[in-house]
């Protein structure tokens, strides 16, 4: 789940089974009681039609909370940072950065760098399209040191600079979950 209207529809989908929410938040969800195979089964059937999956073992479930961190990161990020990305996620998540860093590589052949600059082009594309904002004050919102750092990451990422992506207006943004 990437968003608040993924939430809903994974809150609605469980409840419509039966099943009461106890917590939801981005990628997790904490259900009342004891939840039977029957109900997992159920709850899997409901939400893969949606692109929602359950993830049950200990290192997805780790992977998902890596991108979680990140995708909440960079959406939350507001000017420059005084904190590394890599201590974040080894405070949050409670394991050795690099461990975090070894098993995301393994599993999603890129690295959290690569998937966090990734995420910041997408966010830059939705801030272009929003057009409420300059170029300069994207870059800082972002963390960039200055806005040729921003673009020259971005045309390297798209292969457009940031204005020919403004001027041509395509739907050339990925929903999150694709990114």
């Amino acid at each position: 789940m990437v968003c608040n209207r993924c939430i809903l529809v994974v809150r609605q989908e469980i409840e419509k089974l039966g099943l009461q929410v106890e917590t939801i938040k981005l990628g997790e969800v904490t259900l009342s009681g004891k939840m039977a195979d029957q109900h997992r089964k159920s709850i899997a059937t409901v939400l893969e039609p949606l692109g929602f999956e359950l993830i049950d073992d200990k290192k997805s479930q780790l992977i998902e909370q890596i991108k979680t961190v990140v995708i909440k990161w960079v959406r939350e990020q507001d000017g420059e940072r005084t904190v590394n990305l890599s201590d974040i996620l080894a405070d949050q998540l409670q394991h050795d950065y690099n461990y975090l860093s070894n098993l995301f590589s393994e599993v999603e052949g890129i690295t959290i760098e690569k998937y966090h600059i990734a995420q910041k082009i997408e966010r830059v594309k939705e801030l272009l399209v929003y057009d409420e904002l300059s170029l300069g004050e994207i870059a800082y919102q972002l963390g960039y040191s200055s806005v040729a750092y921003l673009s020259n990451q971005f045309k390297k990422v798209t292969g457009l600079s940031p204005s020919h992506f403004k001027k041509i207006k395509e739907d050339k943004r990925k929903p999150l979950d694709e990114v």
